[in-house]
């Protein structure tokens, strides 16, 4: 233990030059990301995460792995978190962990120089293998949180997506629009069914205007989902009224059977809305 001791000082006392050297030797040709930043305010920050990468690695050699991951774990999750190594692919952070390992192996050599003949080969090896280890766990690690977090972000950004592909507009306390753009695909098809049926909901409204002039194709599987959705609105006590009905939407919901004979249909949203405003007055 109190060689351990030694060399945790020894390296402690070089992790200024740890990282200055990491930075200085960094390949500055890379297409993207935070290693090629010329912003001081970035590179004096990622100087830092280095910097404090060292003084949490080398606690390696005098606390149990246990405790040692879990005080490392903040670190890593600061990095994993980090919007300038988001932004970095994650092939270039794991060839930075594996350089910097070899600048810790290179200095376990330069600490065993200054003590010739002091120390086994044994216990040498360990010492390796010790840095080998932590690096494993350490990158391990990264890459799991690198990842949870990226597809925590991911899935905010498809509910975003989802919520903002069926937008229920209210227009007043008991009329919402629900704008329809863009193609329609069994998926999205089946989203618009169930965010409007409770934006709806949540609304309080009695007359959904369902606006389909933004929608470039309609097929049978968008004429049904549409007759889905209309009775589904129905069972919550929402009147639905289409606009921007063209011949080709006439003629695939009777080539489907599709009655729509209880609903409004119009061609122009100006006309749905005008029709509302004389059912309401």
């Amino acid at each position: 233990m109190h060689r351990n001791k030694e060399l945790r000082t020894f390296l402690l006392a070089k992790a200024r030059n740890l990282t200055e050297e990491w930075y200085n030797s960094l390949d500055k040709s890379d297409p993207s990301g935070v290693y090629i930043s010329n912003d001081p305010n970035v590179i004096d920050t990622l100087k830092k995460q280095n910097y404090d990468f060292h003084l949490h690695l080398c606690e390696v050699f005098i606390k149990e792995e246990r405790v040692f991951l879990e005080d490392f774990q903040k670190w890593i999750l600061t990095i994993a978190q980090d919007p300038h190594h988001l932004n970095t692919p994650i092939h270039f952070m794991l060839r930075e962990f594996f350089r910097v390992r070899e600048q810790y192996l290179d200095y376990i050599k330069d600490f065993v120089s200054l003590h010739k003949g002091e120390f086994s080969n044994e216990v040498i090896d360990s010492w390796n293998r010790v840095i080998l280890k932590a690096f494993d766990k350490v990158m391990i690690g990264f890459v799991k949180e690198h990842q949870h977090y990226l597809q925590q972000k991911l899935v905010a950004q498809q509910e975003l997506i989802q919520e903002l592909s069926s937008p229920v507009i209210a227009l007043n306390n008991e009329v919402a629009l629900l704008p329809l753009v863009g193609d329609i695909d069994t998926r999205r098809a089946k989203l618009i069914l169930e965010n409007t049926l409770k934006q709806c909901s949540n609304l309080g409204v009695y007359f959904l205007v369902i606006d389909l002039s933004g929608v470039p194709m309609i097929d049978t599987l968008v004429a049904h989902q549409i007759f889905l959705l209309i009775k589904g609105l129905r069972l919550i006590g929402v009147t639905s009224i289409l606009s921007g009905v063209r011949p080709e939407i006439a003629q695939t919901s009777v080539q489907l059977g599709l009655e729509f004979n209880d609903v409004s249909t119009y061609s122009t949203l100006r006309q749905a809305l005008r029709s509302l405003s004389a059912i309401k007055g």
